[in-house]
C-alpha cells in the first residue's frame, strides 16, 4: 500500500522504534519527511536505526517510570513539539507464554508496566505539547497499538491480553476527556505480523501467514492522516489533482 504524502512539518514520537513495527514506521515515516523520535531500550540498535534513518533515537525503557521524563524531554526538545505520539512498545508477560494459573505475578506487573502504565505515563508527560501542537492548527495524535487479544480471551495470553485489554479502554477514555483540547486518540490493531515479538509467542508459525510490518506501518500512517483533519484535506486535494 504506497503513501506518496509529504510529511516534512509532521513531528512523530514512536516506541519500541528499533525492531517489528516500530521499526517499519520509522522507516516509513522518515521516508516521508517526518521528523521522528524513535525510543528503545538497546544503545546499539538505537544507534544502528537512527544512522539508517536518520531518525532521533532516544535510549530509554517507556516502561520504566524513571525513564518517562528524559524521555519526553529529549523527543519535544529534538523535535520542537510533538504532533504523533505512537506507543508501539510492548511485552508479553511470560516467555514462553504461560496460562494465567502458572503465571509469575512479576510478568504480569511487567505486561502491565510495559503495555497499560508505560503509555498512560508518556502520554501524561508528552500532553501539553500535544495540547500546543492541537491549539497552533497542526492537529495532535495518540496512537495506542492494541491486539485481538485485548477483546478476544486466548488461552496463554493472559498477561499481554490483560495489559491490552486496559490500554483499549484507556485510549476510549482519553479520547473523551481530551475533545475539548482536540488531541485525538486512537487504538489500532495491526494484525498478527511477522515480527520478533510474535515469533517469541508463537515459535512456530508460519511466516507466510503472516502479516509484514511494512504493510501494517501504511494502515497506520493512513489512519494517523485521517485523524488530522488538514493533513487528510491536503492528501484528497493533492490525490485529486
Amino acid at each position: 500500500m504506497a503513501l506518496d504524502t509529504d510529511l516534512r512539518r509532521l513531528r512523530v514520537a514512536v516506541t519500541g522504534g528499533t525492531s517489528g513495527l516500530g521499526l517499519a514506521l520509522v522507516r516509513l515515516l522518515t521516508a516521508m519527511g517526518a521528523r521522528v523520535a524513535f525510543v528503545a531500550r538497546g544503545a546499539e540498535a538505537v544507534a544502528r536505526t537512527a544512522r539508517e534513518t536518520g531518525a532521533q533515537g532516544i535510549i530509554g525503557d517507556a516502561g520504566r517510570k524513571e525513564d518517562i521524563h528524559p524521555i519526553a524531554l529529549q523527543v519535544t526538545a529534538g523535535l520542537g513539539g510533538l504532533d504523533v505520539l505512537i506507543n508501539n512498545a510492548s511485552s508479553l508477560g511470560p516467555v514462553p507464554l504461560a496460562l494465567l494459573a502458572d503465571t509469575e505475578c512479576e510478568d504480569l506487573e511487567q505486561a502491565l508496566a510495559v503495555n497499560l502504565v508505560g503509555p498512560f505515563r508518556l502520554t501524561k508527560a508528552l500532553f501539553g505539547a500535544l495540547a500546543a501542537s492541537a491549539r497552533q492548527g497542526r492537529g495532535a495524535v495518540v496512537l495506542n497499538i492494541s491486539s485481538d487479544a485485548a477483546v478476544n480471551a486466548y488461552a496463554g495470553w493472559g498477561a499481554y491480553g490483560a495489559s491490552k485489554a486496559g490500554l483499549r479502554h484507556l485510549t476510549a477514555i482519553w479520547a473523551e476527556e481530551a475533545r475539548a483540547e482536540s488531541v485525538r486518540f486512537l487504538s489500532i490493531d495491526p494484525g498478527d505480523m511477522d515480527t520478533p515479538l510474535h515469533a517469541l509467542a508463537v515459535p512456530d508459525a508460519d511466516p507466510s501467514t503472516l502479516k509484514m510490518p511494512e504493510l501494517s506501518a501504511s494502515e497506520i500512517v493512513q489512519a494517523v492522516l485521517a485523524a488530522l483533519p488538514k493533513r487528510a484535506a491536503e492528501q484528497r486535494v493533492g490525490e485529486s489533482a
